[in-house]
């Protein structure tokens, strides 16, 4: 029995349509889009902050029914 759930993260040289053509090449249907911050730890005046660099976009698909 396969999986019915997987996840798909847009790589950082990939659009959005590639990484849904990669989806469905795979045999998954996109049901829900989530963007993650990213962060980076800085010393700012001798105290540790999180700032956020970028968003990564993960898709989470549910397989096709043939």
């Amino acid at each position: 029995m396969s999986k019915s759930k997987q996840t798909f993260e847009v790589g950082e040289n990939e659009t959005i349509a590639q990484c849904l053509d990669r989806m469905k090449e795979e045999g998954y249907m996109p049901v829900r889009r989530m963007e993650k911050p990213v962060f980076e730890e800085k010393k700012i005046n001798g105290q540790k902050e999180y700032v956020p660099i970028r968003q990564t976009i993960v898709f989470e698909g549910r397989k096709i029914d043939e």
